[in-house]
């Protein structure tokens, strides 16, 4: 029997979904801060720097791979607390996942706007 509310189901693919999106949010964090960092140590850190280098197809799409990793990651994080954590109230439980999956979308939807 499958999961109504987990993000594929499946408790082993769950967990591989979370630690690939683990390594794409470290990717990404190293990404940055390297460049930040780089462009720090060479004073030429301003906007317009980093408005090109963000808005370049490459890291417009590693942003977007990014988001989506994040919304998976936490969606899962989340699920797994609510279901191991909240066992009194199954009604509590439905609130908390509807805010959470409410939020994920609209942080994904405001992501996707930002960066396209």
């Amino acid at each position: 029997m499958n999961s109504a509310t987990g993000l594929t189901g499946l408790g082993s693919r769950d967990w591989v979904v979370q630690r690939v999106s683990a390594i794409v949010l470290a990717l990404y964090t190293l990404v940055v801060f390297g460049w930040v960092l780089c462009h720090s140590l060479n004073h030429t850190l301003d906007y317009t720097s980093w408005y090109g280098f963000m808005m370049t197809l490459p890291m417009k799409i590693f942003s977007l791979l990014a988001i989506l990793s994040l919304a998976g990651h936490a969606w899962i994080g989340m699920w797994t607390i609510f279901t191991d954590y909240i066992n009194s109230s199954v009604g509590l439980r439905l609130v908390l996942q509807t805010a959470t999956v409410i939020s994920i979308v609209v942080f994904v939807l405001w992501g996707v706007q930002i960066f396209w």
